[in-house]
């Protein structure tokens, strides 16, 4: 995975893009589900959210659910890679009670600012503060693809 990162420093593209494929373990350890891709912002093209699919913590009965499983976003600042898993300082109960998103379309201003609300995320901090001055209707973030 590289050198580690500075406290806070978002990780680069390419870093989160490893992270695809990663099981995701919430606060407290439970196993919560897979992450399968990422939004990069829209402007920056850095890293925002990572697109988690819930359902168990991988592995086989993952495999068999993941045609129904929910997919939602995930602040990546409040994310830590290890070998073959990611880290989540949210709680299990957070993210299934997370709005659900279809990764395969863009973000707008509005749907980022739900999701920064939902997660506590406030006006002056992190995303919030990023996307809050942009137009509404405004394209925000976008699933990020492999180079």
């Amino acid at each position: 995975m590289g050198a580690e990162a500075p406290a806070g420093a978002l990780p680069s593209l390419a870093e989160a893009q490893a992270w695809v494929g990663s099981g995701l373990d919430a606060v407290g350890g439970e196993r919560v589900g897979r992450v399968e891709g990422l939004y990069a912002d829209a402007e920056a093209g850095t890293p925002a959210w990572l697109v988690v699919a819930l359902g168990g913590g991988g592995g086989r009965r993952f495999a068999l659910r993941r045609r129904r499983a929910k997919s939602v976003a995930l602040p990546i600042r409040e994310c830590a890679a290890m070998p073959g898993r990611v880290w989540t300082a949210q709680p299990a109960t957070a993210l299934r009670a997370a709005p659900p998103i279809d990764p395969s379309r863009p973000l707008l201003r509005e749907h980022e600012l739900a999701i920064c609300a939902h997660y506590g995320i406030g006006e002056a901090a992190g995303r919030h503060a990023e996307v809050t001055g942009r137009p509404q209707g405004k394209i925000t973030a976008h699933p990020a693809t492999a180079n």
